[in-house]
């Protein structure tokens, strides 16, 4: 039987990809309708660390799920599975084509996969694992994960704070390991056909040099103001998913005095390279993936030649 679903796009890669050029572009030629997949451009006045389109940009092409939630209000990958199904029905109702793009692979994950009936966050529980965290070293978090939740602590890398601190924190809520409440899930038919593309330059020294020249750029057009604008505020702290994306942490440490100026930039842009490693590695298990260099003059013509051929 012909698969009569409507077609999505995912465009997907690493921080400091061209992501968001490419799919202004796609807009642009094809009229294809941008969700973001970012669990940083949601929040509103985090716009130079998070490397938000530009008003102008945003002109040019609309993204939904942008400046969607206050710093202070958590937004989780089931937020975003929720909004996203609705954007993306309300799109292919009209009879356009929705494309999400951004390098939140968790979300891609959850909007694909549904997401477990999980415990919602304890901010006690999180504020310990926290400590844990900054006294005993992230390898302390994933032995604990280790040792009451395996199966996650072999999927879940061990560099990457939120997602071991999230499996314990559900560990701590529930008594039960993540991964059996994700085994209990029952298994959905997702509802849009989907052509995956990701962008990531071959050479992984360009990338790097990348997030290098992006991060000190961000500092130069107003990065510390920002998070001096928002630690000005009462309601926000580091124990805050906004305040723990990448760049916003460090530069947050750095304005209260834990290192200087140079260590800002060293550690801005080591959490970065961390954050894009994270994403090559979920990118290289997504089933189904085309990848197209980013790096080549021809990359978009790349793109566009895919997504006509691959949706007519």
């Amino acid at each position: 039987m012909a698969d009569t679903r409507p077609w999505a796009i995912f465009l997907m890669g690493p921080t400091a990809a061209g992501k968001t050029d490419t799919a202004i572009a796609l807009h642009e030629r094809l009229g294809h309708e941008l969700i973001s997949v970012d669990s940083t451009m949601v929040y509103r006045g985090m716009d130079i660390g998070s490397a938000k389109p530009s008003a102008a940009e945003l002109a040019r092409a609309p993204h939904r799920l942008i400046d969607i939630r206050d710093p202070a209000e958590p937004y989780s990958a089931a937020d975003f599975r929720q909004d996203a199904l609705s954007h993306m029905r309300q799109i292919s109702a009209t009879g356009n084509v929705p494309l999400l793009v951004g390098g939140t692979m968790l979300y891609y994950k959850h909007l694909i996969e549904g997401v477990a009936n999980l415990p919602s966050a304890d901010a006690a529980i999180r504020q310990q694992l926290e400590v844990q965290w900054q006294s005993q070293g992230l390898a302390s978090l994933h032995e604990t994960l280790s040792a009451v939740d395996p199966v996650s602590a072999q999927r879940i890398h061990p560099n990457d704070p939120q997602r071991l601190m999230r499996a314990l924190e559900v560990y701590y809520a529930s008594g039960r390991p993540m991964s059996e409440l994700w085994a209990e899930q029952q298994p959905e038919t997702f509802p849009w056909r989907v052509l995956s593309v990701a962008l990531a330059p071959s050479d992984r020294n360009l990338l790097h040099r990348r997030i290098e020249q992006r991060f000190k750029l961000m500092l130069a057009q107003g990065l510390i103001n920002e998070v001096g604008a928002l630690r000005k505020r009462n309601d926000l702290h580091l124990g805050l998913p906004a305040m723990k994306s990448v760049g916003y942490r460090q530069v947050w440490e750095y304005l209260e005095g834990s290192y200087d100026y140079a260590t800002l930039v060293e550690r801005g842009v080591i959490a970065t390279r961390q954050l894009a490693k994270r994403q090559l590695t979920w990118l290289r298990s997504w089933p189904e993936l085309t990848w197209v260099d980013s790096q080549r003059p021809d990359a978009l013509d790349k793109v566009l030649k895919f997504v006509r051929e691959s949706s007519a």
